[in-house]
C-alpha cells in the first residue's frame, strides 16, 4: 500500500514540476520579447489597409444571454468604432429570455440610423451555446473578418484600426487583445482575478508566441479570418470552452494566432464569489474536454516540434494541476507516516527536495508577469506579495471545487454552458 501512496504522490509532484518547468521556458520567452517586440506589419513595412474601399469588411459578433445591464453599453461602444462605416456590421446574437431582447431592439434602431448596419438574431433555442450562437451567425456573416466580443466587455474605438492590418500575413487565422479590468479595485476578489488573468495575458501567451509555440483565442476581445473559422471546422459546442478547442484545431491545420499585448480590451471581472466559482468550473470543465479532444491530435503530429508538442500537452492539461493538489491534500497524512515509519525511503524523500523548485518558479512566474505590468510607477513587492498569498489561497480553496470539474471533463459528463 505504500508503495501505491507514494507512487501518486510522486506522479502529482512530478506533474508539477514539469508544470513549472514549462513556465519557466515562457518566462524566458516572455523577458526576451520585452524590450524588443515590434509590430508585425510596421516590420513588414506595410501599411495598415483600414479606411476606404482598402479595408477588409468586418463582421462583428455579440453573443448574449440575459444581459440586461451592459449590452447598451458594448453596443454602444462597437457603434463608435472609428473604421469606415460602410465597412463593418454587427452581429447581436441573442439567446435571452428575459428583457434584454427590448433593449437590444431599441439600441439597433438607434445605431441603423447613423448608417451602421445591425442585425438582431434570435434563436428559438440555445442549442450549442455561445457556440451555436456564433455558428448560426457565421453563414449570414459578410465579413471576410469576424471580431467577438463578450457582454462584459468595452473595446476601444481603435480596436478595429489596430488588428486588421496583421491579416495582410495570409497565414494569421486570429488576432487577440489582452484583457484589461475596469472593476480590479473594487475587492479583494476581483484583485486577485486581475492578479491571475495578467500572468496569462502577459507571460504565458507572449511566452508561448515569442516561443513559437501553440497559443489561444480568448472568447472575446479578438478577431478570426472567417476562413480560418470554416477550415478548422467551424465551432463546436462539444466542450464547454469552444475558444480553446477551435484555437487548437485552426492551428492544427496550419494557422497562426497572433496575440497583441499592446492593445487591451477593457472588461469586468465578477464581482461576487459564486459567478466567480462558475466561470471557473467553466473553464476548467472545458479545458479538460479540449485536452480529451484535442490532445492525440498534438502528439500524433508530424508537423510540430517537440518543444511544441510538450507546451501544448501541458497548456491543454492545465487544469489538471488541481487534480494533482487535492492528490497531494488526502495523501499529505500517510506521507507523513511513511517517512517516519519506513526509512528504507529515506533517499527517496531526500531527492523529493528538488520539488521545491516548483514553488519558486511559481512566484518567479507571477512575479514577473505583475512587475512588468506596472506601467504606472514601480511594482511594490509588498503588494505583490499580498495578492500572490491571497491567490494561493483561493486557488487553494477551489482545488476540489475545480478538480471536481477536471474529473467531469475527462470523463465525458457533459453539463450546460452556465
Amino acid at each position: 500500500m505504500e508503495k501505491i501512496i507514494l507512487f501518486l504522490y510522486c506522479l502529482a509532484l512530478l506533474f508539477i514540476l514539469g508544470n513549472s518547468l514549462v513556465q519557466a521556458n515562457l518566462i524566458y520567452h516572455y523577458l526576451k520579447s520585452y524590450r524588443r517586440r515590434t509590430d508585425l506589419v510596421h516590420a513588414a513595412g506595410a501599411e495598415p489597409f483600414t479606411t476606404g474601399a482598402n479595408a477588409p469588411f468586418v463582421t462583428v459578433q455579440l453573443p448574449i444571454y440575459n444581459e440586461l445591464y451592459v449590452i447598451e453599453r458594448l453596443m454602444e461602444a462597437v457603434a463608435s468604432f472609428q473604421y469606415p462605416k460602410d465597412r463593418f456590421e454587427i452581429q447581436v446574437l441573442d439567446d435571452s429570455i428575459d428583457a434584454t431582447s427590448a433593449l437590444v431592439a431599441r439600441k439597433a434602431a438607434e445605431i441603423r440610423a447613423r448608417g451602421i448596419p445591425v442585425h438582431h438574431r434570435r434563436r428559438n433555442n440555445r442549442a450549442g451555446f455561445k457556440a451555436g450562437a456564433l455558428a448560426a451567425g457565421l453563414p449570414d456573416a459578410k465579413g471576410e473578418l469576424v471580431a467577438i466580443f463578450d457582454a462584459d466587455f468595452v473595446p476601444t474605438p481603435d480596436f478595429l484600426q489596430k488588428t486588421v492590418s496583421y491579416f495582410k500575413d495570409p497565414v494569421i487565422g486570429v488576432v487577440q487583445a489582452r484583457w484589461e479590468h475596469l472593476n480590479e479595485t473594487y475587492s479583494l476578489l476581483t484583485r486577485v482575478q486581475a492578479f491571475a488573468l495578467d500572468s496569462h495575458f502577459s507571460v504565458e501567451q507572449q511566452g508561448r508566441q515569442t516561443g513559437g509555440y501553440f497559443i489561444n483565442f480568448n472568447g472575446t476581445a479578438g478577431i478570426w479570418r472567417k476562413a480560418c473559422i470554416v477550415d478548422a471546422g467551424g465551432w463546436h459546442s462539444d466542450t464547454l470552452t469552444e475558444d480553446l478547442d477551435l484555437s487548437y484545431r485552426a492551428q492544427l491545420r496550419g494557422w497562426k494566432l497572433h496575440y497583441l499585448e499592446s492593445l487591451g480590451a477593457p472588461a469586468e471581472l465578477p464581482v461576487a464569489m459564486n459567478a466567480f466559482k462558475t466561470q471557473q468550473f467553466r473553464w476548467t470543465k472545458g479545458a479538460a474536454e479540449c485536452a480529451r479532444k484535442n490532445l492525440l491530435a498534438v502528439l500524433r503530429s508530424k508537423s510540430l516540434t517537440l518543444g511544441t508538442k510538450i507546451h501544448a500537452s501541458f497548456h491543454l492539461m492545465n487544469s489538471f494541476l488541481f487534480i494533482c493538489l487535492v492528490v497531494m491534500a488526502l495523501l499529505s497524512l500517510p506521507i507523513l507516516v511513511i517517512k517516519h515509519e519506513y526509512v528504507q525511503y529515506a533517499a527517496l524523500f531526500d531527492l523529493a527536495s528538488v520539488f521545491v523548485l516548483s514553488q519558486l518558479l511559481l512566484v518567479v512566474f507571477y512575479w514577473v508577469s505583475f512587475a512588468t505590468g506596472r506601467r504606472k510607477g514601480h511594482a511594490n513587492f509588498l503588494e505583490f506579495l499580498q495578492r500572490f498569498l491571497l491567490f494561493l489561497s483561493i486557488s487553494m480553496g477551489l482545488s476540489l471545487h475545480n478538480a471536481i470539474a477536471v474529473l467531469e471533463g475527462y470523463l465525458g459528463r457533459k453539463t450546460p454552458f452556465i
